[in-house]
């Protein structure tokens, strides 16, 4: 084929063709731009934006509220279309420039945390709560959690990339990652038939990890992607999905650090549980 890409002796990137995310994409690490990270009066402060990763984060505080640990918070809408994550401030907590970014100022100590499933694993531990403490049960737990961080760039890199976010619609791409994310899907499926949750009978942060993904992918929350993935197939998921979206903790932190959708969806920053009731309230308005 003529038009075929050929790849030249050495890389150089072309801007032009990056796609959506093209202004913010680029081949270093660092901070482009000093800015000090706003703070508000909890300990935990949490910079990120409400994409699935996001979303992880702020349903997993939300549940260890309703739960009733002491773990209020203050959540920074970090806008990552306008490169906010380059920051000064931000590169501080986390060099990768990646949401979300967690800052633990309890007793005057400053413990930076990133990467999500990092983030959820030191809140389980920190609230002892969600993580079981040791045993077969952990491990198990642990098992799909780094399922699903291995699996979702595969979903959100791969597939969401090429299906929804490309400048131009390439059939390999989009075969290829749409077959890995169908037995990705068969594999929760078959895991969920017999489960209400990942890992059993209880609620843990393999599921929170899981759900903004794959929960909002057969919910049709996702790529706009529900009749080409023909997710319906994938009951035991679904079913999973809808329980788990029916818990206050999920409707609240889903909402956290958003800035699109319905005007009851949207709540960029969050500093005290009155500030998602308000936003919820105009739900029923």
């Amino acid at each position: 084929m003529s038009d075929q890409y050929q790849p030249p002796k050495v890389w150089s990137q072309d801007a032009e063709s990056g796609g959506k995310w093209a202004s913010i994409n680029r081949p270093v690490s660092g901070a482009t731009y000093e800015k000090t990270l706003p703070v508000g009066e909890h300990a935990l402060q949490l910079y990120s934006m409400a994409t699935p990763n996001g979303q992880k984060v702020t349903i997993m505080l939300e549940e260890l509220l309703a739960q009733g640990k002491g773990a209020d918070y203050d959540a920074h809408y970090i806008d990552i279309g306008e490169g906010e994550q380059f920051s000064s401030g931000f590169v501080d907590i986390n060099p990768n420039s990646k949401i979300p970014a967690l800052l633990d100022r309890e007793n005057n100590k400053q413990v930076k945390v990133f990467e999500s499933a990092s983030i959820l694993v030191y809140l389980a531990e920190k609230f002892n709560a969600l993580l079981p403490n040791n045993g077969i049960e952990r491990t198990t737990v642990m098992n799909w959690l780094f399922w699903l961080q291995g699996a979702a760039p595969y979903l959100g890199g791969g597939f969401g990339h090429f299906y929804a976010y490309a400048p131009e619609k390439f059939e390999y791409p989009i075969n290829r990652f749409t077959m890995e994310i169908k037995r990705q899907l068969d594999v929760l499926d078959k895991q969920l038939e017999n489960k209400a949750f990942i890992v059993g009978d209880t609620l843990s942060i393999a599921d929170i990890a899981i759900w903004p993904w794959y929960g909002n992918l057969v919910l049709g929350n996702l790529y706009d992607a529900e009749q080409f993935l023909q997710v319906k197939d994938y009951t035991h998921v679904r079913r999973w999905a809808k329980e788990l979206l029916s818990l206050p903790s999920f409707q609240r932190g889903q909402i956290v650090n958003r800035s699109w959708g319905e005007k009851w969806q949207q709540l960029k920053n969050r500093h005290s549980a009155q500030d998602i009731d308000n936003v919820l309230a105009l739900k029923h308005e």
